[in-house]
């Protein structure tokens, strides 16, 4: 279906060092070839679905998988095929948590599955605009968000927009593979204690 800081930081005399980031649980980073992409975890309003992506990402089940379904103005889908467009075997569907109040907002991660309200298993998307249509509804189950991109929408919005065909039966297939490297949990841990760079006296522009 084809629907659509400024710091300014006073001159220092003395160093500063760099904290340790403490993994964070409800953090994961999607690499793929195409740059990383971070998201955050809502554990607490969607629990069996997010327990059920870190059983995933533990077994390494999204390595080498690819996003084989991407629609300008709509969403970008992955989890489920390899680079040959093989499904992966999965575990058993989970229950649908679309009534946790979060709704299908850009840049929020959710759930795919079939018409079956309580099908989802490993497959998962990434809405590049706001998709009311598929929140839940009275009587009506939608797709269950669990967790939001914090970083790396601008390669969400780049895989949105890549060239695609039809393959087989499947359609918005990326023609150039759009590849799941990996997903891990949390952010990689810095080094600490190690000096940071002097201030300037010049204010940094931001990103």
């Amino acid at each position: 279906m084809n629907v659509k800081t400024l710091f300014a930081f006073p001159l220092l005399a003395t160093l500063l060092t760099t904290p340790v980031l403490a993994a964070d649980k409800n953090v994961a980073v999607i690499k793929t070839n195409l740059g990383d992409i971070t998201l955050e975890l809502f554990e607490k309003e969607s629990p069996l679905t997010v327990a059920n992506f870190k059983n995933y990402i533990g077994q390494h089940f999204y390595d080498g998988t690819i996003f084989h379904r991407t629609i300008p103005g709509f969403m970008i889908q992955g989890g489920g095929f390899n680079e040959n467009f093989e499904q992966k075997a999965t575990e058993k569907p989970i229950q649908n948590e679309s009534s946790n109040g979060l709704g299908n907002t850009r840049g929020t991660l959710a759930m795919a599955r079939t018409s079956a309200p309580h099908s989802a298993t490993a497959q998962f998307f990434i809405n590049v605009v706001d998709n009311e249509f598929l929140n839940a509804k009275a009587g009506q189950p939608g797709y269950a968000v669990f967790g939001k991109v914090t970083s790396g929408m601008e390669i969400v919005d780049a895989i949105a927009v890549t060239p695609t065909q039809n393959r087989g039966m499947h359609q918005n297939v990326p023609v150039q593979s759009i590849v799941i490297e990996s997903i891990s949990l949390g952010l990689p841990e810095k080094v600490a204690d190690q000096p940071a760079a002097a201030p300037s006296d010049v204010s940094p522009a931001a990103n």
